[in-house]
């Protein structure tokens, strides 16, 4: 069995000490959708959410997300990022929109809670910005697809 590296030897959650590890450039991508009628889809697409540009707003909550992971996520530690990107795409075939964030950092630690973090803060504020006319839409797929770097090396979702 694989031990837990949050869980220190008497069972208790701890925070992972990374003072001994190797600083490495390392990325995270992360993807996920919000599914909705094609209605609302097509408010959005038409810039006539009374909230404002819904695409935009999620790209920025996305990015200041992923710089607070630490305050929400209790063992994660800060960090320096170098790079955040968070992009929004239609996808009219689905009705939704698809989320993809992209983090990297050079560090000890790798950035896949902090890519998770924007994606889900995005489809968050999506829903935020469209409830009033879609209290259907769900949030959908959130996942790592993507990291590299560290001492486990590089992983994609397959």
């Amino acid at each position: 069995m694989t031990k837990l590296t949050h869980i220190d030897e008497n069972g208790r959650a701890s925070m992972v000490d990374v003072g001994q590890k190797i600083n490495s450039e390392r990325i995270a991508v992360a993807r996920g959708s919000v599914l909705m009628q094609p209605e609302t889809l097509a408010l959005i697409v038409a810039g006539t959410m009374k909230k404002g540009d819904v695409l935009t707003t999620a790209e920025i909550a996305g990015t200041m997300a992923a710089k607070k992971t630490s305050d929400l996520i209790p063992m994660c530690h800060p960090l320096l990022l170098t790079h955040i990107n968070v992009r929004c795409t239609i996808n009219q075939d689905k009705n939704c929109i698809d989320i993809e964030a992209t983090v990297r950092l050079h560090g000890k630690t790798g950035v896949e809670m902090e890519a998770l973090t924007a994606v889900s803060t995005a489809a968050l504020t999506i829903y935020d910005m469209a409830k009033a006319v879609d209290r259907q839409m769900r949030l959908t797929d959130i996942r790592v697809v993507r990291k590299s770097g560290g001492k486990s090396g590089d992983w994609a979702f397959v």
